[in-house]
């Protein structure tokens, strides 16, 4: 028994060891390019040379002065509030759907849908670029969030949090006379609430940081979102990366999403272990 509790002492110990140093190396990145972000740009940056040599907001006044940034962000919330509003609403009827109704094949109509977290992202470009030269929406918001409005791990997701719903809850909605809209209003959506917060974090972290396909179907300002605006401070010039300068509109592109985490950690992460996400 004091082996066993020896062990267990131990295991937690490591576990926990283990954690604050992968949180350190993530944390030191953050930190580095925050203090890199303010570091005057005149001074280069050298071996053991890395943190504040004096402190400027030049770089953070010259980012935006090269690139329209209030640009970015609005075409970023367009897009990804497009697709959260799009991914809800499909993935929680389809989840609704599969949970409450005997489909007949719906086995295998899940299989297939599900079968498309198989299918690597990279192998749909060429196909998803020539539906948007087809339906002639190059270079458009639309053409960004057209490949997200579904979502196969959404519509999983949904479904597994729907079959948690006790059936006594569902049979007394359903001798109340509610209709199917009103079962999923009231008996499904409420419980299932720290699912869908959890889903739509996933979702918008997801595609506030998608770089890829936004890069591909945009060639100008007016439709490019925050990731790809960041490819023009690595074509500053010939003497290499400026990298107080490119911290700098790193730093402006991560910032809501880091703040916001900061702000609501304690509902993120509840709404994470309760839908199970990991």
């Amino acid at each position: 028994m004091q082996n066993r509790k020896i062990f267990k002492y131990l295991k937690s110990w490591i576990l926990n060891a283990i954690t604050v140093i992968l949180s350190l190396l993530w944390l030191s990145v953050i930190v580095w390019a925050i203090a890199v972000s303010f570091r005057p740009a005149n001074k280069p940056l050298g071996l053991g040379d890395v943190w504040l040599n004096g402190f400027t907001f030049e770089n953070y006044l010259h980012a935006w002065s090269l690139a329209p940034f209030g640009i970015y962000y609005r075409n970023t919330i367009i897009v990804v509030l497009i697709i959260l509003l799009f991914q809800l609403v499909t993935t929680i009827l389809a989840g609704f759907a599969f949970a409450h109704y005997k489909i007949v094949g719906g086995r295998w109509v899940l299989f297939f849908i599900l079968l498309q977290l198989m299918i690597p992202s990279t192998a749909l470009l060429v196909p998803n670029y020539a539906t948007i030269r087809v339906l002639g929406l190059f270079n458009t918001k639309i053409a960004i969030a057209l490949p997200y409005l579904g979502s196969a791990f959404g519509t999983f997701l949904m479904r597994q949090a729907f079959l948690e719903i006790p059936d006594d809850l569902i049979e007394a909605g359903i001798l109340d006379g509610c209709s199917w809209w009103q079962l999923l209003l009231n008996v499904y959506i409420p419980p299932s609430v720290p699912t869908i917060i959890a889903l739509s974090i996933s979702s918008i972290t997801w595609h506030w940081n998608e770089f890829l396909w936004p890069f591909i179907v945009t060639n100008s300002d007016a439709s490019r979102v925050l990731t790809v605006g960041l490819v023009r401070f690595t074509q500053l010039g010939e003497q290499g990366a400026q990298w107080p300068l490119l911290a700098a509109a790193t730093i402006t592109v991560a910032a809501p999403l880091l703040i916001a985490f900061l702000i609501f950690q304690r509902r993120f992460i509840a709404s994470y272990l309760y839908s199970g996400i990991k």
